[in-house]
Protein backbone atom coordinates (compact mmCIF):
# COMPACT_ATOMS: atom_id res chain seq x y z
CA UNK A 1 0.00 0.00 0.00
CA UNK A 2 2.92 2.31 0.77
CA UNK A 3 4.36 1.78 -2.70
CA UNK A 4 0.98 2.51 -4.27
CA UNK A 5 0.60 5.72 -2.30
CA UNK A 6 4.10 6.82 -3.22
CA UNK A 7 3.37 6.20 -6.90
CA UNK A 8 0.22 8.30 -6.74
CA UNK A 9 2.17 11.08 -5.05
CA UNK A 10 4.60 10.95 -7.96
CA UNK A 11 1.69 11.35 -10.38
CA UNK A 12 0.30 14.36 -8.47
CA UNK A 13 3.80 15.77 -8.35
CA UNK A 14 3.89 15.83 -12.14
CA UNK A 15 0.89 18.16 -12.37
CA UNK A 16 0.64 19.92 -9.03
CA UNK A 17 -2.53 19.73 -6.91
CA UNK A 18 -4.57 22.23 -8.95
CA UNK A 19 -4.75 20.46 -12.31
CA UNK A 20 -6.50 17.27 -11.07
CA UNK A 21 -9.18 19.39 -9.40
CA UNK A 22 -9.75 21.56 -12.47
CA UNK A 23 -9.66 18.52 -14.72
CA UNK A 24 -12.23 16.66 -12.62
CA UNK A 25 -14.62 19.61 -12.40
CA UNK A 26 -14.14 20.32 -16.10
CA UNK A 27 -15.22 16.81 -17.12
CA UNK A 28 -18.32 16.78 -14.86
CA UNK A 29 -20.45 18.63 -17.45
CA UNK A 30 -19.80 15.87 -20.00
CA UNK A 31 -21.24 13.36 -17.54
CA UNK A 32 -24.14 15.69 -16.79
CA UNK A 33 -25.48 16.82 -20.14
CA UNK A 34 -26.40 13.38 -21.54
CA UNK A 35 -28.74 12.45 -18.69
CA UNK A 36 -29.64 16.07 -18.02
CA UNK A 37 -30.84 16.68 -21.57
CA UNK A 38 -33.15 13.67 -21.32
CA UNK A 39 -34.70 14.88 -18.08
CA UNK A 40 -34.90 18.48 -19.26
CA UNK A 41 -36.66 17.80 -22.55
CA UNK A 42 -38.92 15.19 -20.99
CA UNK A 43 -39.96 17.70 -18.30
CA UNK A 44 -40.52 20.66 -20.63
CA UNK A 45 -42.08 18.85 -23.60
CA UNK A 46 -43.77 15.94 -21.89
CA UNK A 47 -42.50 13.69 -24.69
CA UNK A 48 -40.11 10.80 -24.11
CA UNK A 49 -39.62 10.58 -27.86
CA UNK A 50 -38.40 14.16 -28.06
CA UNK A 51 -36.15 13.55 -25.05
CA UNK A 52 -34.69 10.42 -26.64
CA UNK A 53 -34.06 12.14 -29.96
CA UNK A 54 -32.33 15.06 -28.25
CA UNK A 55 -30.17 12.78 -26.12
CA UNK A 56 -29.37 10.62 -29.14
CA UNK A 57 -28.36 13.63 -31.22
CA UNK A 58 -26.11 14.79 -28.40
CA UNK A 59 -24.39 11.40 -28.26
CA UNK A 60 -23.98 11.28 -32.05
CA UNK A 61 -22.42 14.75 -32.06
CA UNK A 62 -19.93 13.75 -29.38
CA UNK A 63 -19.00 10.47 -31.06
CA UNK A 64 -18.62 12.05 -34.51
CA UNK A 65 -16.58 15.08 -33.47
CA UNK A 66 -14.53 13.61 -30.63
CA UNK A 67 -11.66 12.39 -32.86
CA UNK A 68 -11.62 15.80 -34.59
CA UNK A 69 -11.06 17.54 -31.26
CA UNK A 70 -8.19 15.16 -30.52
CA UNK A 71 -6.65 15.70 -33.95
CA UNK A 72 -6.82 19.47 -33.56
CA UNK A 73 -5.16 19.19 -30.15
CA UNK A 74 -2.36 17.09 -31.64
CA UNK A 75 -1.74 19.62 -34.41
CA UNK A 76 -2.26 22.93 -32.60
CA UNK A 77 -1.80 22.10 -28.93
CA UNK A 78 -4.39 21.73 -26.19
CA UNK A 79 -4.50 25.33 -24.99
CA UNK A 80 -6.32 26.96 -27.90
CA UNK A 81 -8.43 23.93 -28.79
CA UNK A 82 -9.75 23.28 -25.28
CA UNK A 83 -10.34 26.97 -24.63
CA UNK A 84 -12.41 27.44 -27.79
CA UNK A 85 -14.41 24.23 -27.39
CA UNK A 86 -15.08 24.89 -23.70
CA UNK A 87 -16.58 28.30 -24.41
CA UNK A 88 -18.57 27.04 -27.40
CA UNK A 89 -19.84 24.10 -25.36
CA UNK A 90 -20.97 26.41 -22.57
CA UNK A 91 -22.94 28.51 -25.05
CA UNK A 92 -24.43 25.38 -26.67
CA UNK A 93 -25.59 23.96 -23.32
CA UNK A 94 -27.12 27.30 -22.36
CA UNK A 95 -28.87 27.45 -25.73
CA UNK A 96 -30.27 23.95 -25.22
CA UNK A 97 -31.68 24.95 -21.83
CA UNK A 98 -33.19 28.12 -23.26
CA UNK A 99 -34.65 26.24 -26.22
CA UNK A 100 -36.23 23.59 -24.02
CA UNK A 101 -37.74 26.17 -21.69
CA UNK A 102 -39.04 28.14 -24.68
CA UNK A 103 -40.76 25.05 -26.09
CA UNK A 104 -38.79 24.66 -29.33
CA UNK A 105 -39.93 21.83 -31.63
CA UNK A 106 -38.15 18.49 -31.50
CA UNK A 107 -36.02 19.19 -34.57
CA UNK A 108 -34.65 22.37 -33.05
CA UNK A 109 -33.89 20.66 -29.75
CA UNK A 110 -32.14 17.81 -31.56
CA UNK A 111 -29.96 20.29 -33.45
CA UNK A 112 -29.04 22.07 -30.23
CA UNK A 113 -28.30 18.70 -28.62
CA UNK A 114 -26.05 17.72 -31.51
CA UNK A 115 -24.20 21.04 -31.18
CA UNK A 116 -23.73 20.53 -27.46
CA UNK A 117 -22.35 17.03 -28.09
CA UNK A 118 -20.09 18.07 -30.96
CA UNK A 119 -18.52 20.87 -28.92
CA UNK A 120 -17.59 18.77 -25.86
CA UNK A 121 -13.97 19.76 -25.06
CA UNK A 122 -13.00 16.17 -24.17
CA UNK A 123 -11.12 17.13 -21.04
CA UNK A 124 -11.00 13.48 -19.96
CA UNK A 125 -9.07 12.11 -22.97
CA UNK A 126 -6.92 15.24 -23.27
CA UNK A 127 -6.16 15.18 -19.55
CA UNK A 128 -5.04 11.58 -19.94
CA UNK A 129 -2.84 12.57 -22.88
CA UNK A 130 -1.33 15.48 -20.96
CA UNK A 131 -0.53 13.43 -17.89
CA UNK A 132 1.15 10.73 -19.97
CA UNK A 133 3.17 13.41 -21.76
CA UNK A 134 4.30 14.85 -18.44
CA UNK A 135 5.28 11.41 -17.18
CA UNK A 136 7.22 10.53 -20.32
CA UNK A 137 9.10 13.83 -20.38
CA UNK A 138 10.01 13.33 -16.74
CA UNK A 139 11.34 9.88 -17.78
CA UNK A 140 9.01 8.27 -15.26
CA UNK A 141 8.82 4.50 -15.00
CA UNK A 142 6.17 2.46 -16.77
CA UNK A 143 4.60 1.84 -13.35
CA UNK A 144 4.12 5.59 -12.90
CA UNK A 145 2.59 5.90 -16.37
CA UNK A 146 0.21 3.03 -15.57
CA UNK A 147 -0.72 4.76 -12.32
CA UNK A 148 -1.35 7.98 -14.22
CA UNK A 149 -3.78 6.16 -16.50
CA UNK A 150 -5.44 4.58 -13.46
CA UNK A 151 -5.79 7.97 -11.83
CA UNK A 152 -7.33 9.55 -14.92
CA UNK A 153 -9.74 6.67 -15.45
CA UNK A 154 -10.80 6.89 -11.80
CA UNK A 155 -11.59 10.58 -12.26
CA UNK A 156 -13.74 9.58 -15.24
CA UNK A 157 -15.54 6.94 -13.21
CA UNK A 158 -16.27 9.30 -10.32
CA UNK A 159 -17.50 12.03 -12.67
CA UNK A 160 -19.82 9.65 -14.52
CA UNK A 161 -21.28 8.49 -11.21
CA UNK A 162 -21.54 11.92 -9.62
CA UNK A 163 -22.80 13.79 -12.71
CA UNK A 164 -26.10 11.91 -13.22
CA UNK A 165 -26.64 11.83 -9.46
CA UNK A 166 -26.42 15.63 -9.28
CA UNK A 167 -28.82 15.94 -12.21
CA UNK A 168 -31.29 13.62 -10.52
CA UNK A 169 -31.00 15.58 -7.28
CA UNK A 170 -31.64 18.86 -9.09
CA UNK A 171 -34.64 17.34 -10.89
CA UNK A 172 -36.16 16.18 -7.60
CA UNK A 173 -35.50 19.37 -5.65
CA UNK A 174 -36.10 21.95 -8.38
CA UNK A 175 -35.71 21.53 -12.16
CA UNK A 176 -33.19 19.82 -14.51
CA UNK A 177 -32.49 23.21 -16.07
CA UNK A 178 -30.55 24.21 -12.96
CA UNK A 179 -28.19 21.25 -13.36
CA UNK A 180 -27.53 22.02 -17.02
CA UNK A 181 -27.08 25.71 -16.27
CA UNK A 182 -24.48 24.80 -13.67
CA UNK A 183 -22.83 22.51 -16.25
CA UNK A 184 -22.55 25.40 -18.70
CA UNK A 185 -20.88 27.59 -16.07
CA UNK A 186 -18.60 24.78 -14.96
CA UNK A 187 -17.35 23.92 -18.44
CA UNK A 188 -16.70 27.58 -19.19
CA UNK A 189 -14.71 28.16 -16.00
CA UNK A 190 -12.95 24.86 -15.42
CA UNK A 191 -12.53 24.10 -19.12
CA UNK A 192 -10.78 27.43 -19.50
CA UNK A 193 -8.73 26.72 -16.39
CA UNK A 194 -7.64 23.37 -17.83
CA UNK A 195 -6.73 25.05 -21.12
CA UNK A 196 -4.74 27.86 -19.50
CA UNK A 197 -2.90 25.70 -16.96
CA UNK A 198 0.88 25.88 -17.50
CA UNK A 199 1.05 22.15 -18.26
CA UNK A 200 -0.98 22.70 -21.44
CA UNK A 201 2.24 23.61 -23.25
CA UNK A 202 3.65 20.12 -22.59
CA UNK A 203 1.50 18.69 -25.39
CA UNK A 204 2.18 21.53 -27.81
CA UNK A 205 3.61 20.29 -31.13
CA UNK A 206 7.32 20.92 -31.30
CA UNK A 207 9.47 21.06 -34.38
CA UNK A 208 12.36 18.66 -34.28
CA UNK A 209 15.56 20.54 -34.90
CA UNK A 210 18.21 18.78 -36.94
CA UNK A 211 21.62 19.53 -35.39
CA UNK A 212 24.16 21.04 -37.75
CA UNK A 213 27.17 18.75 -38.12
CA UNK A 214 30.40 20.19 -36.77
CA UNK A 215 33.74 19.04 -38.05
CA UNK A 216 37.12 20.37 -36.99
CA UNK A 217 38.83 22.53 -39.56
CA UNK A 218 35.76 22.82 -41.77
CA UNK A 219 33.82 26.01 -42.20
CA UNK A 220 30.16 25.94 -43.16
CA UNK A 221 28.69 28.59 -45.40
CA UNK A 222 25.35 30.16 -44.53
CA UNK A 223 23.73 28.23 -47.37
CA UNK A 224 25.20 25.01 -46.07
CA UNK A 225 23.93 25.74 -42.59
CA UNK A 226 20.44 26.36 -43.91
CA UNK A 227 20.43 23.22 -46.02
CA UNK A 228 22.18 21.04 -43.46
CA UNK A 229 24.91 20.11 -45.96
CA UNK A 230 28.53 19.87 -44.93
CA UNK A 231 31.29 21.23 -47.15
CA UNK A 232 34.42 19.11 -47.11
CA UNK A 233 37.76 19.95 -48.69
CA UNK A 234 36.85 17.81 -51.70
CA UNK A 235 33.55 19.55 -52.24
CA UNK A 236 35.13 22.96 -51.89
CA UNK A 237 37.55 22.12 -54.72
CA UNK A 238 34.90 20.60 -56.95
CA UNK A 239 32.21 23.14 -56.13
CA UNK A 240 29.70 20.38 -55.53
CA UNK A 241 27.74 20.00 -52.37
CA UNK A 242 26.61 16.45 -51.66
CA UNK A 243 23.09 15.83 -50.42
CA UNK A 244 23.18 13.90 -47.18
CA UNK A 245 20.83 11.04 -46.42
CA UNK A 246 17.77 12.68 -44.94
CA UNK A 247 15.31 10.72 -42.82
CA UNK A 248 11.85 11.58 -44.04
CA UNK A 249 9.29 12.13 -41.37
CA UNK A 250 5.97 11.34 -42.96
CA UNK A 251 2.77 10.43 -41.17
CA UNK A 252 3.24 7.27 -39.15
CA UNK A 253 0.54 4.68 -39.87
CA UNK A 254 -1.60 3.50 -37.00
CA UNK A 255 -1.01 -0.18 -36.14
CA UNK A 256 -3.86 -2.51 -36.92
CA UNK A 257 -4.12 -3.56 -33.29
CA UNK A 258 -5.38 -0.08 -32.42
CA UNK A 259 -8.57 -0.78 -34.35
CA UNK A 260 -9.06 -3.94 -32.31
CA UNK A 261 -8.61 -1.90 -29.13
CA UNK A 262 -11.28 0.53 -30.28
CA UNK A 263 -13.67 -2.31 -31.01
CA UNK A 264 -12.98 -3.67 -27.52
CA UNK A 265 -13.87 -0.30 -26.02
CA UNK A 266 -17.04 -0.12 -28.12
CA UNK A 267 -17.98 -3.56 -26.78
CA UNK A 268 -17.30 -2.40 -23.24
CA UNK A 269 -19.57 0.58 -23.85
CA UNK A 270 -22.19 -1.80 -25.26
CA UNK A 271 -21.89 -3.98 -22.19
CA UNK A 272 -22.41 -1.02 -19.88
CA UNK A 273 -25.30 0.34 -21.97
CA UNK A 274 -27.01 -3.06 -22.02
CA UNK A 275 -26.56 -3.32 -18.25
CA UNK A 276 -28.16 0.11 -17.87
CA UNK A 277 -31.19 -0.97 -19.90
CA UNK A 278 -31.47 -4.25 -17.99
CA UNK A 279 -31.14 -2.57 -14.60
CA UNK A 280 -33.79 -0.01 -15.52
CA UNK A 281 -36.16 -2.71 -16.76
CA UNK A 282 -35.65 -4.94 -13.71
CA UNK A 283 -36.12 -2.17 -11.15
CA UNK A 284 -39.32 -1.11 -12.93
CA UNK A 285 -40.56 -4.70 -12.92
CA UNK A 286 -39.84 -4.89 -9.18
CA UNK A 287 -41.81 -1.68 -8.65
CA UNK A 288 -38.78 0.33 -7.51
CA UNK A 289 -37.60 2.34 -10.54
CA UNK A 290 -35.97 4.96 -8.32
CA UNK A 291 -33.39 2.36 -7.30
CA UNK A 292 -31.87 2.22 -10.79
CA UNK A 293 -29.67 5.27 -10.23
CA UNK A 294 -28.36 3.86 -6.95
CA UNK A 295 -27.53 0.55 -8.61
CA UNK A 296 -25.55 2.44 -11.28
CA UNK A 297 -23.77 4.35 -8.53
CA UNK A 298 -22.83 1.11 -6.73
CA UNK A 299 -21.26 -0.21 -9.91
CA UNK A 300 -19.43 3.07 -10.48
CA UNK A 301 -18.04 3.27 -6.96
CA UNK A 302 -16.72 -0.28 -7.11
CA UNK A 303 -15.24 0.38 -10.55
CA UNK A 304 -13.48 3.51 -9.29
CA UNK A 305 -12.04 1.61 -6.34
CA UNK A 306 -10.80 -1.14 -8.65
CA UNK A 307 -9.24 1.49 -10.91
CA UNK A 308 -7.29 3.03 -8.05
CA UNK A 309 -6.05 -0.39 -6.97
CA UNK A 310 -4.56 -1.06 -10.41
CA UNK A 311 -1.43 0.76 -9.29
CA UNK A 312 -0.74 -2.16 -6.95
CA UNK A 313 -0.62 -4.72 -9.78
CA UNK A 314 2.98 -5.94 -10.20
CA UNK A 315 4.80 -4.48 -13.18
CA UNK A 316 5.73 -8.00 -14.25
CA UNK A 317 2.11 -8.64 -15.23
CA UNK A 318 2.09 -7.04 -18.67
CA UNK A 319 -0.73 -5.15 -20.30
CA UNK A 320 -1.74 -7.96 -22.68
CA UNK A 321 -2.13 -10.33 -19.71
CA UNK A 322 -4.15 -7.72 -17.83
CA UNK A 323 -6.33 -7.24 -20.89
CA UNK A 324 -7.12 -10.94 -21.10
CA UNK A 325 -7.82 -11.16 -17.38
CA UNK A 326 -10.10 -8.10 -17.36
CA UNK A 327 -12.22 -9.26 -20.29
CA UNK A 328 -12.49 -12.79 -18.91
CA UNK A 329 -13.57 -11.38 -15.54
CA UNK A 330 -16.15 -9.11 -17.17
CA UNK A 331 -17.65 -12.05 -19.05
CA UNK A 332 -17.69 -14.38 -16.07
CA UNK A 333 -19.07 -11.80 -13.64
CA UNK A 334 -21.82 -10.76 -16.05
CA UNK A 335 -23.34 -14.24 -16.33
CA UNK A 336 -25.13 -14.17 -12.92
CA UNK A 337 -27.20 -11.24 -14.24
CA UNK A 338 -29.12 -13.75 -16.37
CA UNK A 339 -30.58 -15.30 -13.23
CA UNK A 340 -30.98 -12.13 -11.14
CA UNK A 341 -34.60 -11.41 -10.22
CA UNK A 342 -34.49 -9.50 -6.92
CA UNK A 343 -33.17 -6.12 -5.83
CA UNK A 344 -30.62 -7.38 -3.26
CA UNK A 345 -29.21 -9.83 -5.80
CA UNK A 346 -29.06 -7.07 -8.40
CA UNK A 347 -27.07 -4.84 -6.07
CA UNK A 348 -24.66 -7.66 -5.25
CA UNK A 349 -24.08 -8.84 -8.83
CA UNK A 350 -23.74 -5.38 -10.36
CA UNK A 351 -21.42 -4.16 -7.62
CA UNK A 352 -19.09 -7.13 -8.12
CA UNK A 353 -19.26 -6.65 -11.89
CA UNK A 354 -17.88 -3.14 -11.40
CA UNK A 355 -14.55 -4.73 -10.42
CA UNK A 356 -13.85 -5.55 -14.07
CA UNK A 357 -15.01 -2.29 -15.65
CA UNK A 358 -12.25 0.22 -14.80
CA UNK A 359 -9.34 -2.27 -15.06
CA UNK A 360 -10.35 -3.08 -18.63
CA UNK A 361 -10.70 0.61 -19.47
CA UNK A 362 -7.32 1.48 -17.95
CA UNK A 363 -5.57 -1.42 -19.65
CA UNK A 364 -6.94 -0.63 -23.11
CA UNK A 365 -5.97 3.02 -22.74
CA UNK A 366 -2.49 1.88 -21.71
CA UNK A 367 -2.22 -0.35 -24.78
CA UNK A 368 -3.42 2.54 -26.93
CA UNK A 369 -0.78 4.85 -25.47
CA UNK A 370 1.91 2.39 -26.49
CA UNK A 371 0.47 1.60 -29.89
CA UNK A 372 0.07 5.01 -31.51
CA UNK A 373 2.66 7.57 -32.59
CA UNK A 374 3.13 10.25 -29.93
CA UNK A 375 2.05 12.96 -32.38
CA UNK A 376 -1.37 11.32 -32.63
CA UNK A 377 -1.92 10.41 -28.98
CA UNK A 378 -4.69 12.94 -28.28
CA UNK A 379 -6.58 11.87 -31.39
CA UNK A 380 -6.22 8.21 -30.41
CA UNK A 381 -7.49 8.86 -26.88
CA UNK A 382 -10.42 10.86 -28.24
CA UNK A 383 -11.19 8.11 -30.76
CA UNK A 384 -11.14 5.54 -27.97
CA UNK A 385 -13.54 7.60 -25.88
CA UNK A 386 -15.85 8.05 -28.87
CA UNK A 387 -15.88 4.28 -29.39
CA UNK A 388 -16.83 3.78 -25.74
CA UNK A 389 -19.60 6.41 -25.82
CA UNK A 390 -20.88 5.23 -29.20
CA UNK A 391 -21.10 1.61 -28.10
CA UNK A 392 -22.96 2.59 -24.96
CA UNK A 393 -25.44 4.86 -26.75
CA UNK A 394 -26.20 2.25 -29.41
CA UNK A 395 -26.64 -0.49 -26.83
CA UNK A 396 -29.00 1.60 -24.70
CA UNK A 397 -31.19 2.30 -27.74
CA UNK A 398 -31.28 -1.33 -28.93
CA UNK A 399 -31.43 -3.20 -25.63
CA UNK A 400 -34.00 -0.80 -24.21
CA UNK A 401 -36.47 -2.08 -26.78
CA UNK A 402 -35.37 -5.67 -26.21
CA UNK A 403 -35.97 -5.28 -22.48
CA UNK A 404 -39.46 -3.89 -23.11
CA UNK A 405 -40.35 -6.83 -25.37
CA UNK A 406 -38.54 -9.75 -23.75
CA UNK A 407 -37.72 -8.59 -20.26
CA UNK A 408 -34.47 -7.64 -18.47
CA UNK A 409 -32.82 -10.96 -19.31
CA UNK A 410 -32.62 -9.92 -22.97
CA UNK A 411 -30.60 -6.82 -22.09
CA UNK A 412 -28.39 -8.72 -19.65
CA UNK A 413 -27.81 -11.43 -22.25
CA UNK A 414 -26.66 -8.77 -24.71
CA UNK A 415 -24.23 -7.45 -22.08
CA UNK A 416 -22.76 -10.92 -21.58
CA UNK A 417 -22.46 -11.42 -25.35
CA UNK A 418 -20.58 -8.11 -25.68
CA UNK A 419 -18.25 -9.15 -22.86
CA UNK A 420 -17.65 -12.50 -24.57
CA UNK A 421 -16.72 -10.82 -27.85
CA UNK A 422 -14.34 -8.46 -26.04
CA UNK A 423 -12.72 -11.48 -24.40
CA UNK A 424 -12.28 -13.18 -27.78
CA UNK A 425 -10.57 -10.05 -29.12
CA UNK A 426 -8.23 -9.91 -26.12
CA UNK A 427 -7.30 -13.56 -26.55
CA UNK A 428 -6.66 -13.39 -30.29
CA UNK A 429 -5.12 -9.94 -30.86
CA UNK A 430 -1.46 -9.31 -30.11
CA UNK A 431 -1.09 -5.61 -29.30
CA UNK A 432 2.00 -4.01 -30.81
CA UNK A 433 3.58 -0.60 -30.53
CA UNK A 434 4.26 1.80 -33.36
CA UNK A 435 7.96 1.05 -32.92
CA UNK A 436 7.35 -2.58 -33.79
CA UNK A 437 8.03 -3.94 -30.32
CA UNK A 438 5.54 -5.86 -28.23
CA UNK A 439 3.30 -3.84 -25.96
CA UNK A 440 5.02 -5.19 -22.86
CA UNK A 441 8.33 -3.64 -23.86
CA UNK A 442 7.07 -0.58 -25.69
CA UNK A 443 7.80 2.87 -24.45
CA UNK A 444 5.70 5.46 -26.22
CA UNK A 445 7.38 8.80 -26.71
CA UNK A 446 5.85 12.21 -26.82
CA UNK A 447 6.90 15.05 -29.11
CA UNK A 448 10.09 16.62 -27.88
CA UNK A 449 11.29 13.64 -25.87
CA UNK A 450 14.75 12.36 -26.62
CA UNK A 451 14.88 8.76 -27.58
CA UNK A 452 17.27 6.60 -25.64
CA UNK A 453 17.88 2.96 -26.27
CA UNK A 454 17.26 0.92 -23.18
CA UNK A 455 18.07 -2.73 -22.83
CA UNK A 456 15.05 -4.95 -23.06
Amino acid sequence: MGTTGRTYREVIGLTGPLLPVVSFLGRLPTATIQFGSLLLVARTSGSLTAAGLTGGALAIGQVACGPLVGRLADRHGQRTVVLVFSLVNAVAIAALVAGALAGLPTVGLALLGATAGASVPLIGPLGRTRLVALARRAKASDATVATALSFESTLDEISFVLGPALVGLAAVLAHPAYALGAAAILVALCGSGFALHPTATETRPRSVATPTPRRSGRVLTSAARRSGRVLTSVTRRSGRVPTPAVRRSGPVPTPRSVHALRVALALQGAMFGACQAGITALTERLGQPDQAGLVYAAMGVMSAAAGLSMAAVPVGIGLPSRWKAATAAAFGLSLPLLWTDSLPALYAVVTVLGVAYAPHLITVFGLTERAVPPTRLAEAMAFATSALVGGQALAVAVTGRLAESYGPVAAFGTASAAAALACVIALTVRPASYTGRTANAAHARVPGERHTNTPS
